[in-house]
Order: C-alpha cells, then structure tokens, then sequence
C-alpha cells in the first residue's frame, strides 16, 4: 500500500491521509491559509486535495463562491450549509 493510504478500520476500502494544517509548508501552507480566510477554516477534503496543489488552488474559489450567497445561485447561504451538515451526517463524518 502507498504512504499515502492509510487503513479504514470501518471499511475495506483505503482512504488518502490528510496533510496536517500546522505542519504545511511552502504552496500547501498558502493554500491552507487561502482556504482559512476564504472559508473560516480548513476543512479536511481540503487537507486531502492538498496532496495534488495544483487542483486544489483551482478548486478553492469555487468552491468558496459556490458555498456563499450568490455567484447566480438560487439557494441561500443557510440552505447549502444545511446541504453540507445533511451530506456530513449521511456519510457518517464525525463533525
């Protein structure tokens, strides 16, 4: 198995190893420092698509803008945040 995977007591499946946010240096330490004053924090899928830089600058701004109120969408802030806690809960996310 690669460095990267790490085993999933609850599955068979392997799951990527999140970077840690206050070990990050060089580009990956930007990108988390974008994502933590675009979104407030960083969160883990972020910490996860660290492991390729290069997408994960170019999905930041999307996703920040798809997560705030409007950028022509016509659900509010409130809905897709309650889209985000529901998704959480359904695929067992412990936060």
């Amino acid at each position: 198995m690669a460095d990267n995977m790490v085993n999933n007591p609850n599955s068979d499946q392997a799951r990527v190893e999140m970077i840690d946010v206050e070990s990050a240096e060089g580009e990956v330490a930007r990108y988390f420092k974008g994502a933590t004053e675009m979104l407030g924090r960083v969160p883990n899928s972020y910490r996860v698509l660290a492991r390729t830089p290069l997408a994960a600058k170019m999905l930041l701004p999307f996703n920040a803008v798809m997560q705030r109120q409007g950028a022509g969408s016509v659900l509010s802030t409130k809905i897709k945040e309650m889209v985000v806690i529901k998704t959480s809960h359904t695929n067992g996310c412990a936060y």
